[in-house]
């Protein structure tokens, strides 16, 4: 099966060891890229070292939504998803358009499984 690198963006230690955890239980064998800011996620992304992108809503600097809008600059087809517990239908809605999936917090691990599965098949289709 193939494994696929995904990029934890997070101002909070605590949200990272949150979705490291889930996302351990769900893909064990996928890897984890875990930075802080916006800024670190973009340099990330540049380098090629993430296929899938969860990011936080509320950050210092660059807000998610603005993170999302810049890394569709370069990968218009990369799957992210917003984390926030901010669910705000102007902020789901704003995901949406930027073709970006919306994870509620508190993250369960359901709702993080149907976001990847959903995620794997978009890298799949891109791929063949």
């Amino acid at each position: 099966m193939q494994q696929y690198r995904v990029l934890v963006v997070d101002d909070s230690k605590l949200a990272r060891m949150v979705m490291a955890s889930s996302m351990r239980r769900i893909r064990p064998d996928w890897t984890l890229v875990e930075v802080t800011n916006a800024e670190e996620a973009l340099a990330t992304i540049a380098g090629g070292a993430a296929d899938i992108a969860l990011i936080d809503f509320n950050m210092p600097g660059m807000d998610g939504l603005e993170l999302v809008a810049n890394i569709r600059k370069t990968h218009p087809s990369m799957p992210v998803a917003v984390v926030s517990a901010n669910v705000q239908n102007e902020i789901v809605g704003r995901a949406r358009e930027l073709n970006a999936g919306f994870i509620p917090k508190p993250l369960t691990d359901e709702t993080l499984s149907a976001f990847l599965s959903g995620a794997t098949l978009r890298l799949k289709k891109a791929a063949s």
